[in-house]
């Protein structure tokens, strides 16, 4: 097994080869591909022709993985593609046609297309995320990440101090809002509870390279203890920093591809692809958080 990195200059992104994930991997590959991703942040493999449970369990040689679809019932079991060990990224209905323009699952689906970091809404925030490309656009439809050591390190020292003690909070009622979601109209009061907004640091320190990262997302609306004007301000200053493109790695799907990413250094964004009239099949495992980083 060997890898290339793709944006050397900043050392974030790189290609690995030698790997097939429909194998079972040794022990010694688990620890150097779980030593690349922390090093590299985004992982990419190629020619990866899996299925569901292939990758599933490639997926559990990094931790247990998280249910999918846990927080709202607006896709019912029945209408589910997948099961509940896989995240459905795609533009698709239980028939395998393109959602309609209107449907709700849709819009609520075009939230993947803003900067985000997978699951910070969560109370034990995910770790990696692994995604395959099952069938992709011709045109458009890249996923793009963001490096978020990078971000950090661009902030001055005054800044840096400022950061390091913040706390923000994340929901996907703040994230879906900006697409003109209103989840209050479509959730039951049961399902809202869930979304509740949790507590996140705004920096994260990597327990095996020791790089601090910001740690931001489209589902982070709010600085504990701001005024929500100042919070947002502060929060787009951030990103504008954050995604400047020396920091970006864009992907250009191919056919059965297959890419890990650390949620706690990266953030990420799908791109604009035609869904009304191409097929876009992406399929996601996404691996459990296993504590809290902030006392709720």
């Amino acid at each position: 097994m060997n890898f290339k990195v793709l944006k050397s200059k900043i050392g974030f992104a790189a290609e690995v080869f030698g790997i097939d994930a429909r194998q079972n991997i040794s022990q010694q590959h688990k620890i150097e591909l779980t030593r690349i991703i922390n090093e590299h942040a985004v992982i990419i493999f190629k020619n990866q022709n899996i299925n569901d449970d292939e990758q599933i369990k490639f997926s559990e040689n990094f931790g247990e993985i998280e249910p999918a679809g846990t927080n709202t019932e607006l896709t019912k079991m029945k209408d589910r593609r997948l099961s509940l060990k896989m995240n459905d990224v795609s533009n698709l209905d239980k028939n395998n046609k393109p959602l309609a323009k209107s449907n709700q699952n849709r819009i609520f689906g075009l939230g993947n297309r803003l900067w985000h970091t997978d699951a910070s809404f969560k109370k034990k925030p995910v770790t990696f995320s692994i995604l395959s490309g099952r069938k992709v656009s011709l045109k458009g439809g890249e996923t793009e990440f963001c490096d978020m050591r990078c971000g950090y390190k661009a902030l001055s020292k005054e800044m840096k101090n400022k950061v390091d003690d913040l706390v923000g909070e994340h929901s996907l009622q703040y994230s879906r809002g900006k697409l003109g979601f209103v989840m209050k109209d479509v959730l039951t009061k049961k399902e809202l509870e869930k979304f509740k907004p949790v507590l996140q640091p705004l920096v994260r320190k990597n327990s095996i390279t020791n790089r601090k990262s910001l740690y931001l997302s489209a589902h982070l609306g709010l600085i504990k203890d701001w005024e929500l004007a100042d919070s947002i301000l502060f929060i787009n200053d951030l990103m504008e920093i954050c995604t400047c493109s020396d920091y970006i790695y864009a992907h250009k799907w191919e056919e059965n591809d297959l890419i890990i990413w650390d949620n706690t250094q990266v953030m990420h964004r799908g791109r604009y692809f035609n869904d009304q009239k191409e097929v876009r099949d992406v399929r996601r495992t996404t691996i459990a958080g296993t504590e809290m980083l902030i006392d709720q």
